[in-house]
């Protein structure tokens, strides 16, 4: 089943990321089921949230629905079974040289794979996502030798890659498909009326190569969700805390000015956010994040689901489109991951050197050599 153009993330609900309060197991399922009730068709999960708990919810969530009506997209690529966790940063990624060789890149994948299918109670993906990969994972073919077959042995219908968990990578992905594009149907990334840099800068690139976009974010932070003053205090430990100082308020300010765009196709904001992302070349889905936020005057997780989908069969003019992104336009608000000047070596498994070939695509997308 390809994807559909909303998508449900077991990111929401906050039990496997510091975001909002954190429903208990029960809600959790529960509001799952309720986004399937409520039309979402496509649910999204990973086998590193919770150590395989996000799958085991949702296989149980969607236990006893027909398989054929929901797409299942499931993201593998950080090593929890083996690897240790290094504290923010998360597990390493399964092809961290201290943990295996080339040689076991395609068993470490199928293990990973039939596991989480386990969990999900599903004996098949349509899509898997190689998840926030290193260089590595973007570039060597014993990696995609054992993509490839997960398909050849039917553990998935479709294969992409999921690049963060920050924003960047941008060379690195049109690199990537571009050498693996019989390979890759698909990619998620970062991508709203308030971050239009720099995923735009390479959804041309997608297009050309015929690979689909999956957005996330696509709420940037909760803004879009209308819940936030512009002094809102996020909880301790609140992964948004996380970004600089006034956010919000700026958000807001930069909302208000797109509005007017909204009430014209009568769509809410957070509506409003997706369509914009649809409206944009290859991005064929969007998987905001729900959430319960803190505070006893705010709108219950099961509303904000409810009132998402349907979404409206609408696009924005190229006009309306070119606006919101002189509106919200971000261009260089961080430093991005991925390959950089800034780096003589790989230190990370998120930061690496510029190579001269993506150097070469930048100048061949029009999209800069400063990175």
């Amino acid at each position: 089943m390809e994807l559909t153009q909303e998508a449900y993330g077991t990111w929401s609900g906050g039990r496997f990321m510091h975001y909002g309060e954190m429903l208990t197991e029960e809600r959790f399922i529960d509001s799952l089921r309720l986004a399937y009730d409520s039309g979402f068709r496509t649910f999204v999960t990973a086998d590193v949230y919770g150590n395989g708990r996000a799958d085991d919810l949702l296989g149980k969530a969607l236990e006893g629905i027909d398989r054929s009506t929901y797409c299942l997209v499931g993201m593998i690529g950080h090593d929890f079974y083996e690897g240790l966790r290094k504290g923010n940063s998360g597990y390493p990624r399964f092809t961290d040289p201290e943990l295996r060789g080339p040689d076991q890149y395609e068993s470490y994948l199928r293990m990973a794979c039939e596991k989480s299918l386990e969990r999900c109670r599903s004996s098949y993906f349509d899509l898997v996502m190689l998840h926030n990969p290193d260089e590595i994972g973007y570039t060597n073919e014993a990696v995609w030798n054992g993509m490839r077959a997960l398909k050849d042995e039917g553990l998935t219908q479709m294969l992409g890659t999921a690049p963060g968990p920050a924003n960047g990578f941008t060379l690195d992905t049109i690199h990537n498909i571009e050498t693996y594009k019989d390979l890759i149907d698909w990619t998620m990334v970062i991508l709203n009326p308030l971050e239009p840099w720099p995923v735009g800068l390479a959804l041309n690139a997608y297009q050309q190569n015929g690979v689909k976009v999956l957005t996330r974010v696509v709420d940037y932070g909760g803004v879009f969700t209308e819940e936030f003053s512009a002094d809102h205090e996020f909880k301790p430990g609140d992964h948004r805390t996380y970004r600089p100082a006034g956010w919000v308020k700026h958000g807001i300010e930069k909302m208000e000015r797109m509005r007017p765009i909204a009430q014209k196709y009568g769509l809410s904001m957070l509506q409003f956010a997706a369509i914009w992302n649809l409206s944009q070349p290859a991005v064929a889905s969007v998987v905001p994040t729900f959430l319960q936020e803190t505070g006893d005057d705010k709108r219950p997780i099961e509303d904000k689901i409810r009132e998402f989908v349907p979404l409206p069969d609408v696009r924005l003019t190229d006009e309306e489109i070119d606006e919101v992104r002189r509106i919200g336009d971000n261009t260089g608000c961080m430093m991005l991951k991925g390959a950089s000047k800034r780096h003589s070596q790989s230190e990370r498994a998120d930061e690496w050197p510029m190579r001269e070939e993506l150097l070469e695509i930048g100048a061949r997308y029009g999209i800069g050599q400063d990175w």
